[in-house]
């Protein structure tokens, strides 16, 4: 296959994935009858089941005994299944109580608090544009804080668990797909003791409904298919168009919350994303200047949400 042809399976693989992250919103909307601790339950458990069918058709099961046996992937593969449940289940809180436009704003800071990170945990060098980008989101938070303050802790929370956890996962010495599922594996037996103690109290939402029902059930494919379009297109584009490609989700988000469920943009709300949005031009143009030297590099984060 051409080099051509890679590109353009890897246009289609990413615009996939980021499309599906960023219309994630309206799946969540039509799980209002479960509550958001169960939703997490029920996703971490059907991912599981799902990701061990993709381990066996893989036959990587030698690979994730290898992972699960390296008490330093362990370690920091426990870590990050903290955050990730942590972020799962402000991510769909947020949904249902009507903060979508929140969680677009925390995936649109996501890239510049990892630059942030980069620097202050890694000893990463900030370029002049990376530092323009990151000095014009703080502003734009301050803004925000200043003006409209009531839910940016979602999208601060957002942005800082899921900036943490790339970085651990990071430095984990395990490839993507045996690290999602210990992931899961560790937050399983937390998830079924939490879904049988809601059974106990008569607060189950799986078995009652049949949409509802069959809508968890289905969140294990939600939560991977994404993940799996995201790897296949990393795998064939650069890093400054998968880069450019990660801003499409937010951007869904926030059209999906002003548009389609109507939540309140303030002045402070438009002085920051301005802010934010300018930043991440600045912030991409540095990256789609350097992207000859770096070739194919690290592909951009994803928002696992």
């Amino acid at each position: 296959m051409s080099g051509e042809d890679r590109a353009r399976q890897g246009v289609f693989f990413g615009l996939a994935a980021y499309l599906s992250w960023g219309f994630l919103p309206v799946y969540f909307k039509h799980l209002g009858g479960a509550l958001p601790t169960e939703v997490v339950a029920q996703r971490i458990l059907w991912s599981v089941l799902l990701l061990a069918v993709l381990v066996a058709a893989a036959r990587r099961w030698s690979h994730l005994r290898a992972a699960i046996a390296n008490p330093q992937a362990l370690k920091i593969l426990t870590a990050s299944a903290l955050l990730i449940g942590a972020n799962w289940l402000i991510y769909i809180w947020a949904i249902t109580a009507n903060h979508v436009l929140e969680t677009s704003l925390g995936y649109f800071l996501n890239p510049l608090v990892n630059v942030v990170m980069g620097v202050v945990l890694l000893k990463e060098r900030l370029t002049r544009a990376q530092g323009i980008a990151v000095a014009l989101a703080a502003t734009g938070v301050a803004v925000l804080a200043v003006g409209a303050a009531s839910g940016l802790w979602i999208s601060l929370a957002l942005a800082g668990t899921f900036a943490t956890y790339g970085l651990l996962r990071k430095i984990a010495p395990v490839e993507s797909l045996e690290g999602l599922a210990i992931e899961t594996i560790l937050l399983a037996p937390l998830a079924a003791l939490y879904l049988w103690w809601l059974s106990a109290r008569g607060e189950l939402a799986f078995g009652g409904d049949a949409q509802l029902t069959w809508l968890l059930a289905f969140s294990g494919v939600v939560t991977a298919t994404p993940l799996l379009l995201f790897a296949a297109a990393a795998r064939r584009l650069r890093y400054s168009t998968l880069g450019l490609l990660q801003y499409l989700a937010p951007t869904i988000q926030f059209l999906l919350a002003v548009l389609a469920y109507g939540e309140p943009l303030t002045r402070a709300h438009i002085v920051c994303f301005v802010l934010i949005w300018t930043g991440l031009g600045v912030y991409a143009a540095d990256g789609l200047r350097r992207a000859p030297r770096r070739g194919r590099g690290a592909p951009a984060t994803c928002p696992r949400s």
